[in-house]
Formats: C-alpha cells, sequence, structure tokens
C-alpha cells in the first residue's frame, strides 16, 4: 500500500486540540460522571437478560466461570484503554489512538467499525427496553398493539400466559411438546418498534441539550438500577439452595459449546455482549475535566463494578431456580417468582430497574457515537458539518441528530439478534486494534509521557488480542460476511472523499 495511507497524527497536535477552546466541547464531567457513564452504558440487558439464557443454553451454574473469562478479556482491553486514554484526552476513542499510532487508514478502518459498536448498540439495547416497557405497561392494563411492538414483518402469535411471542423454531417446538400447532393461534406481521424508536428520539433530544444534562440523568438512571441489583443480591442470597448448583459444570450433551468447558467458552462469547460499553468513557475523554486522573478511574472503576455485580447475580440466580428454567426473556424475574408470592412486590421494581439500566445504555451508546464522527471530521475525513457544535449546548448537535435518526429506524425495523451480532464482532475488532496500538507505540515511542501505564507489556496487550480474537472466531459465518461488506462500504468512502480530505495529509504536503 502507498506509505501515505499511514501517515500518522502528531502527539503534539493531539495535545494542542486537547487543550482547545472556544468551539471546543464543553469539560464538564468529574470521575464520578466518567465511572457513572461506565456503568451506565454496561449494566443493562446482559445483567437482565443475557445471563439466564446464556446459563439454560450453555453454562449452567457455571455461567460464573463465564463472566469471569469475558470480565479478564474486558480488563486486558481496558487497561489498554486507559493507558491511551490519560495521554490523549481527545473525543473519539479508539479511532484516535490508532491515528497516532497505527496511521490514517487503520485509523479510519476502526473508526467506521466503531460505528457498529455504538450505533448498532444502541439499536440493540432499545428493542429490549422496549420489551420490558411493555410488559411493565401491560400489569397496568395498558397494551400496545403488537403490530407497534416488533422488527417490520416479524410474525407474531399470541400465546396464553405468555402474551404476543416472535415465531421462532424454538417456540413452535415448545409449543408442539406441549400439543399446540402454532398456527392455531392468533397471529399478526409487525409493522415496526413503537417504543424502541420512542427511547431513542427522546434520548436524542436529550444529548442535543448538553452534556451535563445527560451525565445527570445517567446518574439516575445508574442508581436507580445499581440499587435494585443489590436488592435483588441482598435478599436472593437467602432463597439459595446449593442443590441448583449441582453439577456446577453440567456435562457436555456431545456438541461443542453445549455444557462443559466447550459450554462455558461459548457462554463466555455469548455474554460479551454484556460487559459492551466500558470503552464508551473514553469518546468523553474531551468533555472531562481533568482527563488524565479521572479517565482511568472512570474506564477501570466502571469495568470493576459492573464485573462484580454479574458475578454475584449469576450465583444467586442459578442458586435459586434450576438453570434449566431460565431460557426466558426475563430471568431476574423468574428468579423473583421462584421466592414464593411474599416477594411478588419485588416485580415491577425488577422491570423499572430494567428499564432504568436500559435507558441509561441507549444513552451512553448514543452520546458516543458522535464524538466519534466529531473527531473524523476534525481530521478532514468526514464532512466539516460533523463537527459543527452547538452555540448554546456545546454538543455536536447534527452528528448527534444523524445518529439519533439512524438508530430510530434501525430500532424500529430490524430484530435484535441481527443488531446484536454486528455490535460484538464491531466492538471486539476495536479492542484488538487498541492492543495492538499499545504495543506498538511502547516500542516507537517509549519516550512519551503516559499517566498511566498498561502494566506487564506486551504480555497484557497480547493476552487482550488472543482473548478478543477468539471470541471473533466464534461468531456465525454471517456476522463475519456482514462486517466484510460494511468496511468495503467505508473503504470506498475513505477514497473517494476522506483520503482526498485528510488535514493530516495535507500538512504533510506543506511541510517543507
Amino acid at each position: 500500500m502507498p506509505r501515505h495511507l499511514f501517515v500518522k497524527k502528531s502527539f503534539g497536535s493531539l495535545q494542542v486540540e486537547s487543550s482547545g477552546e472556544g468551539h471546543g466541547l464543553k469539560r464538564a464531567l468529574s470521575a464520578t460522571n466518567l465511572t457513572t457513564l461506565g456503568i451506565g452504558a454496561i449494566i443493562g440487558a446482559g445483567i437482565f437478560v443475557l445471563t439466564g439464557q446464556a446459563a439454560a443454553q450453555y453454562a449452567g451454574p457455571a455461567i460464573v466461570i463465564s463472566f469471569i473469562i469475558s470480565g479478564l478479556a474486558c480488563a486486558f482491553a481496558g487497561l489498554c484503554y486507559t493507558e491511551f486514554a490519560s495521554m490523549i484526552p481527545i473525543s473519539g476513542s479508539a479511532y484516535t489512538y490508532a491515528y497516532a499510532t497505527l496511521g490514517e487508514f487503520l485509523a479510519w478502518i476502526i473508526g467506521w467499525d466503531l460505528i457498529l459498536e455504538y450505533l448498532f448498540a444502541a439499536s440493540t439495547v432499545s428493542v429490549g427496553w422496549s420489551g420490558y416497557v411493555v410488559s411493565f405497561l401491560k400489569d397496568f392494563g395498558v397494551h400496545i398493539p403488537a403490530q407497534l411492538t416488533a422488527a417490520t414483518n416479524t410474525l407474531l402469535v399470541e400465546v396464553s400466559g405468555m402474551g404476543w411471542k416472535a415465531v421462532t423454531g424454538s417456540l413452535t417446538h415448545e409449543l408442539l411438546s406441549k400439543g399446540i400447532d402454532i398456527h392455531s393461534l392468533p397471529q399478526v406481521t409487525a409493522l415496526f418498534n413503537l417504543p424502541a424508536m420512542f427511547i431513542i428520539a427522546l434520548l436524542t433530544v436529550l444529548l442535543v441539550s448538553g452534556i451535563k444534562k445527560s451525565a445527570s440523568f445517567n446518574n439516575i438512571m445508574v442508581v436507580i438500577k445499581v440499587a435494585v441489583i443489590i436488592i435483588f443480591i441482598g435478599i436472593g442470597f437467602a432463597f439459595v439452595s446449593h442443590h441448583n448448583w449441582t453439577p456446577f459444570i453440567p456435562p457436555n450433551t456431545g456438541e461443542f459449546g453445549h455444557f462443559g468447558w466447550s459450554g462455558i467458552l461459548r457462554g463466555a462469547g455469548v455474554i460479551f455482549f454484556a460487559y459492551i460499553g466500558f470503552d464508551a468513557v473514553s469518546t468523553a475523554a474531551q468533555e472531562a475535566r481533568n482527563p488524565k486522573k479521572d479517565m482511568p478511574i472512570g474506564i477501570l472503576g466502571s469495568l470493576g463494578v459492573c464485573t462484580i455485580l454479574y458475578i454475584l447475580v449469576a450465583i444467586v440466580l442459578t442458586g435459586i431456580v434450576s438453570y434449566t428454567t431460565l431460557n426466558v426473556p426475563d430471568p431476574i424475574a423468574v428468579g423473583v417468582n421462584a421466592m414464593g408470592p411474599s416477594m411478588f412486590w419485588l416485580r415491577p421494581v425488577i422491570k423499572v430497574a430494567a428499564v432504568a439500566g436500559l435507558s441509561s445504555v441507549i444513552l451512553v451508546m448514543l452520546l458516543g457515537q458522535p464524538r466519534i464522527f466529531f473527531s473524523m471530521a476534525n481530521d478532514g475525513l468526514l464532512p466539516a458539518v460533523f463537527a459543527k457544535v452547538h452555540g448554546k449546548f456545546r454538543t455536536p448537535y447534527v452528528s448527534q441528530i444523524l445518529t439519533g435518526v439512524i438508530a430510530t429506524v434501525l430500532a424500529g425495523i430490524l430484530p435484535i439478534g441481527l443488531l446484536g451480532e454486528l455490535v460484538s464482532i464491531g466492538t471486539l475488532l476495536a479492542f484488538v486494534i487498541v492492543c495492538i496500538s499499545v504495543m506498538v507505540l511502547r516500542k516507537t515511542q517509549p519516550e512519551l509521557h503516559r499517566p498511566f501505564r498498561t502494566p506487564l507489556v506486551p504480555l497484557i496487550p497480547m493476552l487482550g488480542v488472543i482473548t478478543c480474537l477468539a471470541q471473533m472466531m466464534a461468531l456465525p459465518f454471517d456476522t463475519w460476511l456482514r462486517l466484510v461488506i460494511w468496511m468495503v462500504a467505508g473503504f470506498f468512502i475513505y477514497f473517494l472523499y476522506g483520503r482526498r480530505h485528510s488535514k493530516v495529509r495535507k500538512d504533510l504536503h506543506k511541510a517543507p
């Protein structure tokens, strides 16, 4: 490839950019704000949905080990993110880190890839938010038409005691085992997912109005969901039966990934989605009051708190009920039901926590994506309009509105499974590039001041690369195909626009 494809952004220019004033982003976030942003992004669909489903299908009670494995993989990447975030307090996350270490072309690849993570993650989680809200409203006699609660063209059937469900192979098999013909049930075809579209539109308006307001809203949501999770853990321990943990590692069924140690590894890959979000803290680096001190606290603090909560929830949930009963959209509610009638008051509380938890995840994902656009536009790789900052609110409002519109459409028409797989592969690729970047920079510029240093380099970054690549390899072929198509589209945009308008490249040509 031509050498100019790998032109790098100097650390001197990054430091100037990070201290820029005037039309820059507002520095309003404290270490506490950054930590709660991380917790807000991480705790959501993973703890309220995936914990039970992964235990039921792959790992059994040993899902606890799966959480530890996946958490370690994120810890390796998190340590690498933290070194960069303290050195380069610029919006843009892994995109900016790659630009400074690996060059422009690879920076474009990671920036384009990050769109998969943040944009599609917001849409993914909004679909889960929709499910909990529909269920919560139903408890109070408010019914949203089924046609407005699922992805476009999804076939829904009404099952007694279960409500409207999307027709899948597993549902058909389950009903047949009970002697029910799925074709005999009332059916409708969904138009779009209205609640999912509504929450994205609402949070987009909030994000345009200012980072401080958004952070305050997120803080409230985080307090609600963490408080309820702690209540569930505290009360749940009293209802734990050790019999439900036997066997702790169910024997393998003869198929790779279904229980046994291979099931634990498969479970780790599936619940990886539960950890996505801590890296979103780094996208807000340019809005941190003291990024060199606060970014490490925000990234590592949020990751540590969430890992502990995940492990405790997994221990309690699989101790209250048999893991075989947890393959449902609301496994924690199943656990509450098993506690007996005296604990039924906790069910609506859990649903409120789920709604709050998912709201904060959507908020942080929608916050991250426009800041990637902002950095890429500042570098000339995207049109300058994406770098426009609102005169009053000092937020990248054009990028924010565009992100909100696209995410709203995706949430309304696409199913959660397809969205979730794209998010996972996009995030894992970002982690791999950040880990590689740390090793490259330590070799090429060892003299740079690093307020936080990733320990045991190159061991920690290499472990990050290996664990993330292993999880990528476990994803379906169709997901890889969609990633390739997405990247090819990105290459066209880069070579037709970004490469010609790159400010770094133009400065290089001006230099004597």
